[in-house]
């Protein structure tokens, strides 16, 4: 039986939810404060959380923040407001998905479904393991390692620099990652993509690597340059 965690102080709301979800066969926990979400989603494995927004004690782009230093579990936010900020900031946090509040229970089931169908498609037709002169991923545990350095990845950002280096050289569009990644066209902006960018080369510069870099490709988006004067790159 599948597990799924239900974090909003609005009991009603929760309580909505968490007979939809067991109709669909989920174990439920649920959470009506950010703290109680991030202590029950540490000492508990999830096969999907849904979070709100607004929260007391800890908002919900905390608590999704948290989890991502640890886990790569699909995470849905729920939010109140519809503006493009709560969209940005959820998947910039991490989120895997969002849905805005009022919405239809059966919406929300929908939503799950998508996003563990996506999951469970990932997982079983993605190639596990990527090397590149210095660079290695490790796609099944989610490992970034630069010369044997561990580099500390969120989830996103790893399927990121995975996209990129498995293509090299292929310029990609920020609207061809923004579906990749959350495999939706039109939920979400490009922005979020940069802002992605900017997180992930800041974490890979913690370790040299004078023969790649993810380049801007200026009015077009990004590419995983190989700079074959600097060096031999193998792949393996």
């Amino acid at each position: 039986m599948q597990k799924i965690l239900i974090a909003d102080d609005n009991q009603q709301i929760v309580s909505i939810l968490e007979e939809y979800a067991k109709k669909e066969g989920f174990s439920v926990t649920t959470a009506f404060d950010g703290e109680d979400a991030l202590a029950k989603a540490e000492i508990s494995p999830f096969d999907i959380i849904l979070l709100d927004v607004m929260m007391p004690k800890k908002d919900g782009f905390s608590v999704c923040r948290e989890i991502r230093k640890n886990s790569t579990v699909p995470i849905i936010m729920i939010t109140a407001r519809s503006e493009d900020f709560d969209k940005i900031m959820g998947l910039d946090n991490g989120a895997d998905d969002y849905v805005v509040k009022p919405f239809s229970p059966s919406e929300v089931m929908a939503r799950i479904r998508a996003v563990l169908r996506r999951v469970k498609s990932d997982d079983s037709t993605a190639k596990e393991h990527f090397s590149l002169a210095c660079l290695t991923i490790n796609l099944e545990e989610y490992i970034t390692q630069i010369n044997g350095i561990n580099i500390t990845l969120t989830k996103k950002e790893t399927e990121l620099l995975w996209i990129l280096a498995t293509n090299k050289n292929r310029v990609f569009t920020r609207e061809q990652l923004l579906n990749s990644l959350w495999g939706y066209d039109y939920y979400g902006d490009s922005r979020t993509v940069d802002s992605h960018i900017k997180r992930l080369r800041a974490k890979l510069d913690e370790a040299p690597h004078p023969t790649w870099e993810i380049k801007t490709i200026w009015g077009v988006g990004y590419k995983f340059d190989i700079d074959h004067s600097v060096g031999d790159c193998h792949e393996k």
